[in-house]
């Protein structure tokens, strides 16, 4: 009897405790999802005034994939903190169709929130992240090589801050379009 409560009391603890941890996971993973910029700036000052590095990225990130996650560890490796902003739904209408976006805006910010590299998404209505790169005057704004300096949403903004435009190597091989292609084609 006295193994048997023994038992019984680690198996209620490993209960007790998983479930707390995975309480605690997606509270964290929530914590770092910001509707507006309004919002995350009293986070963002936090940041600043503790000196660390802000780096800023952008995207739809309608189906993650492998190139995505080599983008954003890069970016984050710029600095010490790295904050997506994603556009959403409607943006997402705006830039790629009526079709897209495959995944609500809410699935792909837990989607990204949830990767140890982002720790914090913000989502953009606008075409572009520029209202928001003002805002948030990030010390680094990072976006992939396929764009010239010059097109990236917000440069003029950074570089008179101060901060400087990182162009990212993207990883061959990997496009959500040719994602969806492939999907249609073996439809």
């Amino acid at each position: 009897m006295k193994n048997l409560i023994a038992f019984l009391s680690n198996e209620v603890f490993s209960i007790f405790t998983k479930n707390i941890f995975q309480m605690t996971a997606t509270e964290i993973i929530k914590s770092k999802i910001f509707e507006t910029a309004c919002e995350f700036i009293p986070v963002l000052d936090s940041w600043k005034q503790s000196g660390c590095s802000v780096v800023f990225t952008n995207g739809c990130f309608d189906l993650i994939h492998r190139g995505h996650i080599d983008s954003l560890a890069k970016a984050a490796a710029l600095g010490s903190k790295l904050i997506v902003g994603l556009n959403s739904d409607a943006s997402v209408k705006i830039l790629k169709g009526a079709t897209r976006p495959l995944i609500d805006q809410q699935s792909r910010a837990i989607l990204l929130a949830s990767l140890l590299m982002v720790d914090a998404v913000i989502f953009f209505d606008e075409e572009t992240p520029y209202e928001l790169i003002r805002s948030i005057l990030p010390d680094v704004l990072a976006k992939g090589s396929e764009y010239q300096i010059e097109e990236i949403s917000g440069f003029d903004i950074v570089l008179a801050s101060g901060g400087r435009i990182e162009r990212i190597e993207l990883t061959d091989g990997f496009s959500t379009s040719d994602i969806i292609e492939k999907i249609k084609g073996s439809v």
